[in-house]
């Protein structure tokens, strides 16, 4: 076992409840929460602000290298340079960006040797859609975590309009699915299951019952472990 416990991967498509379970998760293991889909929105608002271009790669290459993010209280709390942009990383404009600049494999490596780093020594809990493929392909355990698109439209727009960006339903189921496309066909480190990946239907979990399944799972590759 790594130095401070084990590394679990949460891999899935928005708003299958991923952040929500794994920050319940890792606070119950003492573990460090890392939601990695807000260091790409961070990247993303950086981006809009300065005027680069989503689809040039080499100028988002250039912008990640001299790009600070920190994830603070359990990912709760999101710093840009040293900037608190907490709610501005979850407006819908922001998720649109994150979705494109994401596609990008220098900005993806980036961040992945970035994961990397935070999660070296274990007792970390990351969440996103490359985790268990790409980030910790030996993760010593693996979650898929998946639901009903229009049940996580659902849960999307609800988050979204709790952060102060109301959204309109249908829009956030529209490029909900956009998002799906995008991620699962993209030519680096697409947004798959991992083959030793434990796969979570939770259209109809609450979130309480999503992280007792997992926590079960956890504790039993534990024990084959002890």
């Amino acid at each position: 076992m790594r130095k401070r416990g084990f590394v679990i991967a949460i891999d899935g498509p928005s708003g299958a409840g991923k952040s929500t379970a794994g920050r319940a998760l890792a606070e119950r293991l003492g573990y460090t929460f890392v939601d990695t889909g807000a260091m790409y929105r961070a990247l993303a608002l950086k981006a809009v602000e300065r005027g680069v271009p989503l689809d040039s790669e080499a100028g988002l290459a250039e912008l990640t290298r001299d790009t600070k993010i920190e994830l603070v209280s359990g990912g709760r709390t999101v710093f840009l340079d040293g900037r608190d942009v907490t709610a501005l990383i979850r407006s819908r404009d922001v998720s649109v960006a994150a979705s494109k600049i994401s596609i990008h494999p220098s900005v993806r490596r980036d961040m992945v040797a970035r994961q990397r780093e935070l999660g070296r020594e274990g007792g970390i809990v990351l969440d996103g859609r490359d985790i268990g493929t790409a980030v910790f392909p030996d993760a010593e355990v693996k979650f898929f975590l998946d639901a009903d698109p229009v049940r996580r439209a659902e849960r999307r727009h609800v988050e979204m309009s709790a952060a102060g960006s109301p959204t309109d339903r249908d829009e956030v189921e529209r490029d909900l699915r956009a998002r799906d496309q995008a991620d699962s066909s993209r030519k680096d480190s697409p947004l798959i299951r991992a083959e030793d990946a434990i796969y979570l239907d939770t259209t109809v979990l609450i979130p309480a019952e999503v992280v007792e399944q997992m926590h079960a799972a956890i504790e039993s590759k534990m024990a084959e472990r002890a």
